[in-house]
């Protein structure tokens, strides 16, 4: 069976963890001050629990991570991995008597090939550095967070991770070919291929893409690229009321269009855009719908939206004049959660992802969840894939208006159970949604997991207590 809690080590198993790790890492790479290691303990969530790690790694090489795994597994130790902590569901949060096992230093791009259209990169590189490597070579890693500034490969592979662009280009699961994976106990899994397709087995790849660092630890990852788009040009859209926004994106969809960015942002979300950064944002509008399309003529492809967007019942429908103007305009789209956390200090933020035909009942069923509990609650939506992003605002030093923002959290994910959504469209499960995944899949869901975790982690040391 699995273990479903393992206790902290006792002094001296500490000393001999340290020991036995040392015997193998770098000078540098085991740090063990109290101090330095508790600012590894979570992500970027709220409302999860998080313990105090023994020791924090840092290696380098494979190698070294094989020798982590095989001294945690020895000595029963759990092993929690992290990325750049990026994360919105406490996935990356350490329990009591950990080993974290900090992927930031395995950063190098191994191999951009523009023939087979693939890099070869750590986990630990940034999203970011990897887009602009391989647009030197008139190429495109497609997905891309609202922190891709910030956020590894890793932890995007590890969340099975999505982006301002998977409407047209999809998420990170479409672009992972392969992985080298160090297991629990050391051992070294290769999975996929290089190859443009192939068949050959049980799709292990996919199976670890979204699995959270609880099957095993990505080293190495074999990506897809596609060739550089043209430069995307974007529309603003602005409705006075969420429901014509989305029933202008039904409408888009109907019509067969494929925009590369449809995203949404209303009024709450706006105000606090530009109360952040000051950007003269529509305050009015109650929703404003950003299109983009980055084809040989985006500007007839956004005439064309343009109009059926003012047959949904915009009230105003405004071009960008060219890329920078584009640009600032998704600026403000990638600032919607930094901005929303300004508005009381604190945020829990939903990720509930539900078939676009539904996409205005979901706007409509948060905004009366709100005003029930009485909080503010701002939605940005990747409106293209009907993956809302419901943003409680709170203050955390309040325990009533806490306690209503965790339950209005949990009514917004009933909510997009009961439309045929689920509970998370690209954050993941972590520590957030443990409860809630257990009600999409149900007991049979659940029981299979187990049984695959239990092939891989038999002693349950991998980020123990998170997804389920």
């Amino acid at each position: 069976m699995i273990m479903s809690r393992i206790e902290a080590p006792r002094d001296e198993v500490t000393g001999n963890l340290l020991d036995r790790l040392r015997a193998g890492l770098p000078a540098g790479a085991v740090l063990a001050d109290p101090d330095v290691t508790a600012s590894y303990g979570h992500d970027m969530a709220s409302f999860c629990a998080a313990g105090t790690p023994a020791v924090v790694v840092l290696p380098r090489t494979v190698e070294q991570v094989q020798h982590v795994l095989r001294t945690a597994t020895d000595l029963r130790i759990p092993v929690v991995p992290q990325g750049a902590r990026t994360g919105l569901s406490g996935g990356a949060n350490a329990s009591d008597g950990c080993i974290v096992l900090s992927l930031t230093k395995m950063d190098r791009i191994l191999e951009i090939n523009p023939v087979d259209r693939l890099a070869v990169v750590e986990p630990g590189v940034i999203n970011a550095t990897l887009s602009r490597a391989v647009e030197e070579h008139g190429l495109c890693y497609p997905p891309d967070p609202s922190s891709w500034e910030m956020c590894t490969i890793g932890g995007n592979i590890g969340t099975a991770s999505g982006g301002l662009c998977c409407v047209k280009y999809g998420v990170t699961a479409e672009y992972v070919l392969g992985l080298d994976v160090v297991l629990a106990d050391g051992r070294l899994l290769s999975t996929g291929r290089r190859t443009a397709k192939g068949v050959a087995g049980y799709d292990l790849t996919r199976l670890f893409v979204g699995s959270e660092g609880s099957l095993g630890i990505v080293v190495r990852a074999i990506l897809a690229l596609k060739p550089k788009p043209p430069q995307q040009l974007v529309l603003a859209a602005e409705f006075a009321s969420a429901a014509d926004a989305c029933d202008a994106v039904c409408r888009i969809m109907t019509a067969r269009h494929v925009p590369s960015l449809l995203e949404l942002m209303d009024r709450t979300t706006l105000k606090a855009v530009n109360d952040l950064a000051h950007m003269g944002l529509p305050e009015s509008t109650e929703a404003l719908l950003l299109v983009a399309f980055d084809t040989p003529d985006p500007t007839a492809d956004l005439a064309a939206v343009g109009a059926l967007c003012e047959a949904a019942g915009a009230t105003q429908v405004v071009p960008a004049d060219d890329a920078t103007e584009s640009e600032l305009l998704l600026k403000a789209r990638r600032l919607s959660l930094t901005a929303l956390e300004a508005v009381k200090g604190t945020t829990m933020i939903d990720d509930v992802c539900v078939p676009r035909s539904r996409l205005g009942d979901m706007l409509e069923g948060v905004e009366r969840i709100g005003g029930k509990y009485g909080l503010t609650i701002g939605v940005c939506a990747h409106a293209g894939d009907g993956n809302t992003h419901p943003t409680v605002c709170f203050d955390a030093q309040d325990p009533d208006e806490s306690r209503r923002a965790r339950e209005s959290f949990d009514e917004i994910m009933q909510l997009g159970l009961e439309l045929g959504g689920t509970i998370t469209g690209e954050h993941g499960v972590g520590l957030l949604k443990k409860e809630w995944l257990a009600r999409e899949i149900g007991p049979v869901g659940v029981e299979t997991h187990r049984a695959i975790k239990q092939v891989f982690d038999p002693l349950g040391i991998l980020n123990p207590g998170k997804v389920f």
